[in-house]
């Protein structure tokens, strides 16, 4: 436990650095690309975009909770990217600041958090976009969207845990990245991001709450769509948060235990 308390304490020592990082991340992530960090954004919108046009326009999908089904379907969608991005790039991040990582003096355990806010970046973004998107289509837009602010917190604090577990083990392991990259594929269709969990049996919607972004999508959701509170769910926000809090340990005693090895490999 001192491990972890004083890795997670040298991250905290370190916001400025952790943001001036992460600002060059992702500047630098589209830096070789004509329309640069606007690919940032394109890519998500085109995937909003697309789904509008299948199950709205196409399917004449019926409105959910009295909304039309993309108002439904961006609050859910939103944070899946934003969880995507993290476990995609900090699975590779030693990978990449590999540079860093063999730099005796220079503190490591940060660069995983540099992804992740270089990720935040966009996230904020599309938060924005969701408000946007009611105003535009005349929706009500309710206290209850302050949530956000937690689900987001929330969001990032279980993603920093998984992002510290998959970036030491990558680093000797490089078929990993793979792997995630195939989880959150499955993980897409089995979350309840397109498709409404009221529609489910009982046994099966229990089995998907198991998965912790099944809390996160519906937690979203309910901030525009249901106008539904977390205090209203118990067991489902201990249940997260015991998963925050294991992963968070599970990552950061991992990050520590192979850390030694991470020069080598690299």
């Amino acid at each position: 436990m001192n491990s972890i308390i004083k890795l997670t304490k040298g991250i905290l020592e370190e916001p400025q650095l952790i943001f001036k990082l992460a600002k060059n991340d992702f500047k630098a992530k589209y830096s070789n690309s004509f329309l640069g960090i606007t690919w940032a954004f394109i890519q998500p919108l085109i995937t909003i975009l697309v789904f509008w046009f299948v199950f709205q326009i196409g399917f004449k999908t019926a409105p959910v909770d009295n909304v039309p089904y993309i108002l439904w379907f961006i609050p859910a969608y939103i944070p899946w990217i934003y969880f995507t991005e993290i476990l995609n790039s900090t699975a590779n991040c030693m990978l990449e600041y590999s540079y860093l990582v063999k730099k005796v003096k220079f503190c490591i355990e940060i660069i995983p958090s540099v992804k992740i806010v270089s990720a935040a970046f966009v996230h904020v973004f599309f938060i924005g976009f969701i408000f946007c998107m009611y105003f535009i289509l005349g929706a009500d837009i309710t206290i209850y969207s302050v949530q956000a602010i937690y689900y987001t917190v929330a969001l990032t604090l279980l993603g920093f845990g998984l992002g510290m577990l998959v970036s030491s083990v990558t680093v000797l392991f490089k078929d990993f990245a793979q792997i995630v990259n195939v989880v959150l594929q499955i993980g897409f269709w089995a979350t309840p991001i397109y498709w409404n969990p009221e529609i489910m049996e009982g046994w099966v919607v229990t089995i998907l709450k198991l998965n912790p972004m099944y809390y996160i999508i519906n937690g979203y959701r309910g901030c525009f769509v249901g106008q539904d509170v977390f205090w209203n769910h118990p067991i489902q926000t201990v249940y997260f948060w015991t998963i925050v809090i294991v992963m968070w340990i599970l990552g950061c005693r991992m990050f520590t235990s192979l850390r030694p090895y991470f020069a080598d490999e690299l």
